[in-house]
C-alpha cells in the first residue's frame, strides 16, 4: 500500500545549456555532469543550487549507446558505435582537457606507456580502449572500487581498476580484464556492479550474483575453456522443450517465479567463471554465491503481446561506512565497508526493492499510478518517471541499514521505525514529455522532449512547476530555443526543510483527539527522512550535520512516539532527543478528560524508566507531585519504586503518604509500602511513626521489602553510593537488620561486593584505610551466609587481616560486634573448632579485654577452619609478635596448620612448657607419633639437664613423654631412644610397664 502526500521534495531547477538534442547523460562524483549527443561529449560541473557551467567537450569514435561515470578514479566509460560496430573507451584525466582541440593520448588497456610519453600523461586527457570478443551491451561501474563491469551476450567482463605507477609522484589509471562470468540463458539488459555484488537483468529475468574470493579453491575458477561448474540437467531439458515447441502457432511463456538464496540455483541459469588475470600480477580467484532469481511472467491477457512489458531501471545502492586508507590503495579514493545494499528494479506499473546483505528479503514494493518510463534509486528517495510526472517515494533502506548496523536496534537502547512501514509518494510533479533521468547527489537529471503540438504547454509548465512558499524557482531558457526539448537540474531541498514541512503537516496538535495513523506515519517517515541522511556519506557534506543532528533530535522528541503500539520504544526516542525528564512532562496535557486523567503507555514506560535509572535529574516539588498521581492513575503497584527515586527527593512527604495510605485502603498492601512510608516518616522526623511502621512487620519481612527496593538504603548520584536516611537510622537502631538486608541484596545480585563494602564504610564515616565494625559484621555475615558468588580467600583475607591490625594495635571496634566467636563456630563451617592446647596457652596469661579475646578467639577459630589456605596469611603475621601469648598462638597454629611440628615444639618448650603435652597430645598423631621420641622426648631430656626455674615443668612433661613412648615402642625400642646418661630408677617403672605389655601381648 502507497500512501500520497502533497509535499515539496524538488526545490530550484536549471536549464542544462547543451547545444545539441542529449541521447545519454550521466551523473555523478563531486560536480560532474556528462551529456552525450551525435559523436560529442559535453562535461558540466554542476555547483550550489543546481548552477550548471560548462566544463569541457570532446569527442567519441561513434554515436553513444550506453555511457557511466566512475568517482572512483574519476573516469567516464561509454559504448560507442560507428558503421555498425561498437567500442568500448574508458576517458582517464578528462579534467584536463582545456579546449576541445586539445591533445587527446589513445591506448589498449594493459599496455605498458613508455616512459619517454610518461609525463605527457599528466596534463592531457587519455582514451583507453578495451577491446572486446563479442559486443558489448551494458555497462556498470563498482561505486566503491570503480571496478567495471561489461554485459555482453551470455556472458559478463570485469575490468580491475589499476594503477600503473610512473614514479613515486605519479601514475596512470588503468585496467586489467581480470574476470569473465559466463551466464547461459540470459542476455544481459542492464547489469549493475557493487563491491563483488553482480545484478544481470533481461527483458523480464533478474539475476543477483556474489562473487567471493576463494584463494584457496583454485579449481573452482577455469583458466582455459570453461565447462558449467553445476551443471543443471533441468536448465537443459527446458531450453531443449522450448526449441521442439516453439513454433509460429506457439508462444511458450513460463510461469513468475522467486527464488532467494541458494535455490535460486534452480533458475535454470547456470553460472561459470573463468579467470583471465595475467600471471604474474595478484589474482584472485572467485566463487560464485547465488542471492536471488526472479522471473516475471508477460500480461498475456490480450491476444497481441505488448513489447512495453518489460523491465527497467536495474539498480544497486550500497550503504557503507568509510573506513581509512591502506597502503594498497593509497591512490584511490577511500575504501569503504559495505554496511548494507540494496538492489532496484522495476516493471511499468510496480517496483521491487529488495535487501541482499546477509539475507535477501524483499523490502518494499511501489505501485505506480501510471505506467513508469525509468526510475532511479537514492539513500532517501525512490524517483520515477511517466511520461508526463516526476514522482518521488519514500524508500526504507535506512531503516534497514541500522538494523544491519545495530542488531539491537529496536530494543531500550535504541530504535527505529519498522522496515514493514507503508511506503508513501511525497510528491506526483507534472512534467511534459519525460524521457529519461538520472540522479547524483541532491541533483535529479531530466530529459524533457515534447511533441510539437504540445510545445506551447511544455512552456508554462516549468512556470507553475514549483509554486509554493518559501521556496525559490530559478528558471532559465536555453540559450537556443531548441524545438520541443530540455535537459533539467532538479534539486532536492535539504533534508531539514521537508523534514520541518512534514512535521508542519501532521501537525500533532491539530490531531491529538484524533491520533489518525496518517499523522502518526508521516511524522514516522520524518524521523527515517533525517535518519538516512545522516547515514549517507555520498551526501553528507552537502547538508549541515549539525542542522541534521538537531533536526534528528526534535523527531526523537516528538510526543507522536507515545502513539506507537510499542510503548517501550519512548524510552530510546526520548534518549536520542536529549530532552530531561522535565522536558518531557511539561510537555504532557494534565487537563482531567471527562473526569479521569488517562496517561500514555509510552509516557508511562518512559518515566518509570528514567526514574530506575540513577540520574542526576532532581524533579521539582509540583513535577514530582504530578508524576505521584501519574502512577496512582495508572500504576499504582509502582508507586513506592517512584517514590524511592533520587530524582524524586524534593517530593512532598505529606502529599507522597496520602497516597501510600490510599494503596493501603484500595487492598493494595505490603511490606514495601510499609517501608516507603517509614521512609517518608523520617524525612518528617515523626519518629514514633516511622517506629510504628516498622514493628508492623517482622525482621525477616522487612529484609524481603529492601531487596525489593535498594534504594530504601542504597542510592547512587553522580557515580557514588550514598546510603540513605533510612540506612542511617537502621545503622543506631537495628544493625543487625542493615546488614542482613545488604547481604539479601547481594545475594539476590541487587549489589556488587565492593559496592556493599564502600557502603558500609561512607555510612559509618569511615575513609577507605579504615574498617569499621559494621563492615566486620558484614564479612562475616557474609560467610556464614555461604554466598555462591563470595570468593572465600579474599574474604578470609579481610577478616584475618582486620582482627591481625586490632590485635596488634590493641585496638578495640568502635562498635559491638553482632556476633560473638562462639555464634560464627556454631554457625559456620568456616570457623572451626580451636584446639584444647590453645586455651591451656592463652590461660597461661592474663588477657582481661574482653574485646581483644573475641577478637583473638574468631582469628584463631578462623585458622582452625577447614576452609582456609594458611600459606597465604602468614606474611601479614609480622605485626603480631610471639612475645605476647596471643601472637604465639596464633603463629603456633599456623604453624601447624603447614605441618611444621618440630618449630612449633621449640616454640612451646621455650614459651609455654606446660601447653607442649596438651599439643603433643592433639597434633602428634598417626604419622606424626614418632615425634613423641625423635623430637620431644630428647628436647625435654636436655633442657632438664640445664636446670632452671621451669625445670618443675620440663620434668612433668618428661614423664608424660614417657608414658605415651613406653606404650608406642617396643621394649628394645623404648631403650635405644632412653637417654645414655639417665638415672636407671627414673626409667625403670617405664621399662617394666613396656616389658610387661609385651608378656601379656
Amino acid at each position: 500500500m502507497v500512501q500520497l502526500y502533497n509535499l515539496h521534495p524538488f526545490g530550484s531547477q536549471e536549464v542544462v545549456p547543451c547545444k545539441l538534442e542529449p541521447e545519454r547523460f550521466c551523473g555523478g562524483g563531486r560536480d560532474a555532469l556528462f551529456v552525450a549527443a551525435g559523436c560529442k561529449v559535453e562535461a558540466f560541473a554542476v555547483a550550489g543550487q543546481g548552477l550548471c557551467q560548462p566544463r569541457c567537450a570532446f569527442s567519441t569514435l561513434g554515436r553513444v549507446l550506453r555511457l557511466a561515470y566512475s568517482e572512483a578514479g574519476d573516469y567516464l566509460v561509454a559504448i560507442e558505435e560507428k558503421n555498425k560496430a561498437t567500442f568500448l573507451r574508458a576517458y582517464v584525466n578528462w579534467r584536463s582537457k582545456r579546449t576541445e582541440n586539445s591533445r587527446v593520448c589513445i591506448r589498449m588497456v594493459g599496455h605498458d606507456v613508455e616512459a619517454p610519453f610518461s609525463e605527457t600523461f599528466r596534463d592531457q586527457m587519455s582514451i583507453v580502449e578495451m577491446p572486446l570478443s563479442e559486443a558489448p551491451l551494458c555497462i556498470s561501474c563498482c561505486p566503491v572500487k570503480g571496478d567495471l563491469l561489461v554485459g555482453c551476450t551470455n556472458k559478463l567482463v570485469l575490468f580491475s581498476l589499476k594503477y600503473q605507477i610512473i614514479n613515486e609522484e605519479f601514475s596512470i589509471l588503468d585496467f586489467e580484464r581480470s574476470l569473465i562470468i559466463h551466464i547461459d540463458n540470459i542476455t544481459p539488459v542492464e547489469i549493475s556492479f557493487c563491491i563483488g555484488y553482480v545484478a544481470v537483468m533481461s527483458d523480464l529475468e533478474v539475476l543477483i550474483l556474489k562473487l567471493e574470493s576463494d584463494p584457496k579453491n583454485r579449481e573452482s575458477v577455469n583458466h582455459h575453456p570453461r565447462k558449467t561448474s553445476n551443471p543443471l540437467k533441468l536448465s537443459e531439458d527446458i531450453s531443449n522443450e522450448t526449441l521442439q515447441l516453439e513454433s509460429d502457432d506457439f508462444v511458450i511463456c513460463q510461469k513468475p517465479m522467486e527464488l532467494l538464496g541458494e535455490k535460486s540455483k534452480q533458475s535454470g541459469i547456470a553460472v561459470t567463471l573463468e579467470s583471465t588475470g595475467l600471471a604474474d600480477e595478484k589474482i584472485k580467484y572467485f566463487h560464485v554465491q547465488h542471492l536471488l532469481y526472479r522471473r516475471f511472467a508477460p500480461d498475456i491477457s490480450s491476444c497481441v503481446l505488448s513489447d512495453d512489458i518489460k523491465l527497467h531501471s536495474l539498480q544497486l545502492l550500497p550503504i557503507y561506512q568509510t573506513g581509512s586508507l591502506t597502503s594498497e590503495r593509497k591512490h584511490s579514493s577511500q575504501e569503504k565497508e559495505l554496511l548494507s545494499l540494496f538492489c532496484f528494479f522495476s516493471l511499468p506499473h510496480v517496483g521491487y526493492l529488495y535487501m541482499v546483505v546477509k539475507s535477501v528479503e524483499l523490502m518494499s514494493v511501489y505501485q505506480y499510478p501510471e505506467k513508469s518510463q525509468q526510475a532511479v534509486l537514492t539513500p532517501q528517495f525512490l524517483h520515477v518517471i511517466t511520461s508526463n510526472n516526476l514522482q518521488c517515494y519514500t524508500v526504507r533502506c535506512s531503516a534497514a541499514a541500522a538494523r544491519e548496523e545495530d542488531p539491537y536496534v529496536d530494543t531500550t537502547l535504541k530504535a527505529c521505525p519498522p522496515v514493514s512501514m507503508d511506503v508513501c509518494a511525497l510528491r506526483i510533479q507534472l512534467f511534459i514529455g519525460l524521457k529519461a533521468i538520472c540522479h547524483f547527489k541532491n541533483h535529479i537529471i531530466l530529459l524533457t522532449k515534447a511533441d510539437p503540438e504540445t510545445i506551447p504547454e511544455r512552456r508554462e509548465s516549468p512556470k507553475r512547476l514549483l509554486s509554493r512558499k518559501g521556496t525559490s524557482v530559478n528558471l532559465k531558457t536555453p540559450p537556443v530555443a531548441e524545438a520541443g526539448w530540455n535537459l533539467y537540474i532538479v534539486n532536492t531541498i535539504s533534508p531539514v526543510q521537508l523534514y520541518k514541512e512534514m512535521v508542519f503537516l501532521s501537525d500533532f496538535n491539530t490531531y491529538k483527539t484524533a491520533k489518525t495513523q496518517s499523522c502518526i506515519h508521516l511524522l514516522s517517515e520524518a524521523h527515517l527522512l533525517v535518519r538516512a541522511a545522516l547515514m549517507d556519506g555520498q551526501s553528507a557534506g552537502t547538508w549541515r550535520k549539525s542542522e541534521l543532528l538537531e533536526a534528528f533530535k526534535e523527531s526523537c522528541g516528538a510526543p507522536w512516539r507515545l502513539l506507537q503500539q510499542y510503548s517501550h520504544l519512548t524510552l530510546p526516542y526520548y534518549k536520542m532527543s536529549g530532552l530531561s525528564m522535565a522536558e518531557v512532562l511539561a510537555r504532557v496535557d494534565w487537563a482531567l478528560e471527562d473526569g479521569a486523567q488517562k496517561y500514555e503507555r509510552g509516557l508511562i514506560f518512559y518515566i518509570n524508566h528514567s526514574l530506575y535509572e540513577n540520574l542526576d535529574e532532581e524533579l521539582s516539588e509540583e513535577l514530582a507531585a504530578k508524576v505521584v498521581q501519574m502512577f496512582y492513575v495508572a500504576e499504582p503497584k509502582q508507586l513506592p519504586h517512584i517514590l524511592c527515586s533520587p530524582s524524586m527527593k524534593n517530593i512532598d512527604p505529606l502529599t507522597a503518604i496520602s497516597y501510600l495510605r490510599k494503596l493501603d485502603t484500595s487492598g493494595f498492601s505490603s511490606v514495601l509500602v510499609t517501608l516507603t512510608k517509614a521512609a517518608m516518616a523520617l524525612k518528617m522526623r515523626d519518629l514514633d511513626m516511622h517506629r510504628n511502621e516498622m514493628k508492623s512487620h517482622s525482621e525477616m519481612k522487612l529484609v524481603c521489602g529492601f531487596i525489593l527496593e535498594p534504594r530504601l538504603l542504597i542510592q547512587q548520584r553522580k557515580g557514588q553510593i550514598v546510603p540513605t536516611e533510612f540506612a542511617v537510622q537502621l545503622k543506631e537502631t537495628q544493625p543487625g537488620l542493615l546488614v542482613a538486608s545488604v547481604l539479601g541484596l547481594q545475594k539476590n545480585n541487587k549489589i556488587g561486593i565492593e559496592e556493599a563494602d564502600s557502603f558500609f564504610k561512607v555510612l559509618c564515616g569511615k575513609d577507605e584505610d579504615t574498617i569499621p565494625q559494621l563492615l566486620v559484621d558484614f564479612w562475616e555475615a557474609q560467610l556464614v551466609a555461604c554466598l555462591p558468588d563470595v570468593v572465600l580467600q579474599e574474604l578470609f583475607f579481610k577478616l584475618t587481616s582486620q582482627y591481625i591490625w586490632r590485635l596488634s594495635k590493641r585496638q578495640p571496634p568502635d562498635t559491638t560486634p553482632l556476633r560473638t566467636s562462639e555464634d560464627l563456630i556454631n554457625t559456620c563451617s568456616h570457623y572451626g573448632l580451636i584446639s584444647p592446647w590453645v586455651n591451656v596457652l592463652i590461660s597461661s596469661e592474663s588477657l582481661a579485654d574482653k574485646n581483644y579475646m573475641e577478637d583473638l578467639s574468631k582469628l584463631q577459630s578462623l585458622i582452625c577452619g577447614p576452609s582456609f589456605d594458611i600459606a597465604s596469611i602468614i606474611p601479614f603475621l609480622e605485626p603480631l609478635s610471639e612475645d605476647t601469648v596471643a601472637g604465639l598462638s596464633v603463629h603456633v597454629l599456623c604453624h601447624t596448620r603447614l605441618e611444621e611440628y618440630e618449630w612449633c615444639i621449640d616454640r612451646l618448650l621455650e614459651r609455654c612448657p606446660e601447653a607442649v603435652i596438651p599439643y603433643a597430645n592433639h597434633e602428634l598423631k598417626e604419622e606424626n607419633r614418632t615425634l613423641w621420641w625423635k623430637k620431644l622426648l630428647p628436647e625435654l631430656c636436655q633442657r632438664i639437664k640445664c636446670g632452671g626455674e621451669k625445670y618443675q615443668l620440663y620434668l612433668s612433661s618428661l614423664k608424660e613423654t614417657l608414658s605415651v613412648v613406653a606404650v608406642e615402642l617396643q621394649l628394645r625400642d623404648f631403650l635405644n631412644v632412653l637417654p645414655e646418661d639417665g638415672t636407671a630408677a627414673f626409667f625403670l617403672p617405664y621399662l617394666l610397664y613396656c616389658s610387661r605389655k609385651k608378656s601379656l601381648t
